[in-house]
């Protein structure tokens, strides 16, 4: 079994335990570690370092693709290991630290981290730890169900850690498409021209010297958290796929649409589900993270072809896929983020993009990061990328939450992350605000009619009547302009005298 998945000879006798293999890691190192949304992440050394770093001073920079799983990022906040940790996360304990300031946390684009390393705007990268289903002949160190970051990682790395996981099966093999852009400012077009483009190597060539350990272990990945369709992410989705059908009945779009990027979560994911009952048929993608909508629409006959940079599903699904896999491979890629997520082919390519808004406001600022405006809650994650770059932009979120004390709509964001000029498209339960080609004012009036929860709605009516009475441009009473946030930060609740329907919407 070892030597099919270490087949580069020489190299097994690198294989040692995980603390042996932490011990490599001093204190100071910034260590590159594979993981991408509860995927694919390396899960004996992080556990080992942290254990080392209850019983000794050691402080590291953690960077990853995204998020990862089997409560890593819980456990080494809980060790205080982290002085730092880029470029995305989704664990509450980290994310009581970063908010309480004792992890610096940098929230960036997830297309950008590796060329700032590149460049040397970052970094270096002492140690990366990048979890494979095998390594190649020649050394080249095979991922397992997500790419993220780990192939620069490993190329930049001056030393690489692999965690060779049984349990992955090996039949991953052949699905990565490794391709690494050649330097600015001479660099070559990305020859990616469909989602079904492959451009590079099956695996991340590296010098096999620069491995310095070789670890094995067995646990699977964290399952997604993701919700089943509700009332309201149905109601999202139906109004998502009546917009796109009117779109192909004035020749907009092709009736398969062109390439989907969805974000991830509940609701996304919900929405996509969503279009197995639509008569849109021969989809693709070109995404991040492959959740359970991309299976499902695959074993729905509707999806022919899917690009991403990570696997990450349920556990009923992971149950009936990972077995499948071969079944499924010939339709899939996974790409390394920086290309899943690259202004240029998102732009050539016409990506649909569907991601997630904790909130936005009456002009179509989209905030998706932020609570309040202060505390982090996941990052920007590859949102921007695309929202900067696609084809068509589309925001969707619900209405209210909180049973009602939240309105998602709200005079002003309390922090951008989409400006206006990025966000074509705004869905929530009660309907979907088409912005192009509007100005302001009209911007308004279509999310106010179409997507303003009706608890909110006359609260929102007033606020605009009385900022286009002062004028301007894109009017605002800009004393009041966060007064619902205030509100709800002093009350628990956004609105003055809340009717009982907003409480129990």
């Amino acid at each position: 079994m070892v030597a099919e998945r270490v087949r580069c000879r020489g190299l097994q006798d690198r294989i040692c335990s995980a603390d042996a293999a932490a011990s490599l890691i001093k204190d100071g190192m910034t260590l590159g570690m594979s993981g991408f949304t509860r995927a694919g992440e390396a899960k004996a050394v992080p556990m080992a370092l942290a254990e080392r770093a209850r019983t000794e001073p050691l402080k590291i920079t953690l960077m990853t693709g995204a998020s990862l799983g089997n409560d890593l990022d819980k456990t080494l906040a809980e060790a205080h290991v982290l002085a730092r940790r880029m470029p995305f996360q989704a664990d509450p304990y980290l994310r009581n630290a970063i908010n309480q300031g004792e992890v610096m946390f940098v929230d960036h684009h997830l297309s950008e981290t590796v060329e700032h390393l590149r460049t040397r705007q970052l970094g270096p990268v002492d140690i990366a730890v990048i979890e494979a289903v095998a390594i190649t002949e020649q050394g080249g160190i095979v991922p397992t169900t997500s790419v993220g970051n780990s192939a620069s990682f490993a190329i930049l790395a001056d030393k690489v850690i692999v965690e060779i996981n049984l349990s992955q099966p090996q039949a991953l093999e052949g699905l990565h498409d490794i391709y690494i852009p050649t330097r600015r400012p001479a660099r070559e077009p990305i020859p990616v021209v469909a989602p079904e483009s492959r451009i590079g190597l099956p695996y991340i060539p590296i010098d096999p010297d620069k491995i310095a350990a070789i670890v094995l272990t067995e646990k699977h990945d964290s399952s997604s958290t993701v919700l089943p369709p509700d009332a309201d992410t149905r109601a999202i989705a139906s109004h998502l796929a009546e917009f796109m059908g009117h779109e192909v009945r004035h020749g907009r779009l092709p009736e398969t649409l062109q390439p989907f990027q969805v974000g991830i979560g509940t609701i996304a994911n919900a929405v996509m589900t969503g279009f197995i009952d639509t008569p849109f048929h021969n989809l693709t993608m070109y995404s991040e993270v492959l959740q359970d909508s991309t299976f499902d629409l695959f074993d729905a006959g509707k999806l022919d072809f899917a690009s991403g940079s990570s696997i990450t599903l349920s556990e009923a699904r992971y149950q009936e896929v990972l077995p499948k896999l071969p079944d499924y491979k010939s339709r899939l890629v996974l790409r390394p983020q920086e290309i899943s997520n690259h202004p240029e082919v998102i732009r050539r390519l016409g990506i649909i993009c569907v991601n997630t808004a904790l909130e936005f406001d009456i002009y179509g600022n989209v905030n998706s990061t932020h609570v309040g405006g202060t505390k982090m809650m996941n990052g920007i994650g590859g949102s921007g990328d695309f929202a900067r770059n696609g084809f068509m932009s589309i925001f969707v979120t619900k209405s209210i939450a909180k049973g009602g004390n939240i309105s998602s709509v709200v005079p002003m964001v309390s922090h951008v992350d989409h400006t206006e000029h990025d966000v074509d498209i705004l869905v929530t339960e009660q309907g979907l605000a088409d912005l192009r080609g509007l100005a302001p004012r009209e911007r308004a009036e279509t999310i106010l009619a179409n997507c303003v929860h009706p608890s909110y709605r006359d609260a929102m009516a007033d606020y605009m009547d009385r900022a286009k009475a002062r004028g301007g441009h894109t009017p605002h009473v800009i004393e009041e302009a966060l007064s619902w946030h205030a509100r709800l930060r002093e009350t628990g609740h956004m609105l003055d005298d809340p009717a009982p329907s907003a409480a129990n919407g």
